[in-house]
């Protein structure tokens, strides 16, 4: 799971922005100042930073996280819009995003950067398949045979792993996938859905890695 950690000292965006993005599969630490970042540094994959805190402001800690470690990517969080401020965040920050903001656009962003940074584990257990994310293979732990996926199947199951513990609209699959627009009653999506777990599942009737979030869509649990 990917894990994040969140400095920001205004409770109530801090509690959203938090609520948001667990809901969306990470692991949030969240903190008011950046005393205590050096007990969480080590752990987190990604770092977005308010500009505006006390003691030492979001600038400076950005460049101290970056200082001590280069490959933390580093997302500022700021009202300022002026252009000399993004140009300050940009001088070492690897992405700089205005308030007020959207949650869906701040996800897009942080997984751009993971992407960017390939902060997703290069080897991936998944129940009874052993997933190398870099070339999508998956191969099944017991028997060591490698599951062959073809086309759709390949492109759908990584936009799972991509996705990893999200759940997932079948808007947003539809989109991911075929980059067209989802219209309610087409069956595409969930034909490809059983064809992959009749590749990937155990037992495909009763399906442990691919989920189905009954009203919702579906997920893959990491």
């Amino acid at each position: 799971m990917v894990h994040i950690l969140y400095i920001e000292d205004e409770r109530e965006i801090g509690g959203w922005v938090t609520k948001e993005l667990t809901e969306k599969g990470y692991m949030v630490t969240w903190l008011e100042s950046g005393e205590q970042i050096e007990t969480h540094l080590k752990k987190a994959d990604l770092a977005i930073l308010d500009v505006m805190l006390p003691g030492l402001d979001g600038f400076s800690i950005g460049k101290r996280i970056k200082k001590e470690n280069a490959s933390i990517p580093v997302l500022m969080l700021s009202a300022r819009t002026a252009m000399e401020d993004k140009i300050e965040g940009l001088s070492f920050a690897d992405d700089y995003l205005t308030k007020p903001f959207h949650p869906d656009e701040l996800v897009a962003r942080i997984e751009v950067l993971l992407r960017r940074f390939q902060k997703h584990d290069d080897v991936l257990n998944l129940k009874h398949l052993t997933l190398y994310t870099k070339d999508m293979r998956a191969v099944h732990k017991k028997t060591g045979e490698e599951i062959q996926l073809t086309g759709k199947q390949y492109y759908l199951f990584q936009f799972f792993i991509r996705h990893l513990n999200q759940i997932l609209t079948k808007e947003q699959l539809y989109e991911g996938v075929w980059g067209e627009t989802y219209i309610e009653g087409d069956k595409t999506l969930m034909v490809h859905i059983r064809y992959l777990r009749e590749k990937i599942e155990q037992n495909p009737a009763r399906p442990e890695i691919i989920e189905t979030i009954r009203g919702i869509g579906y997920r893959v649990r990491g």
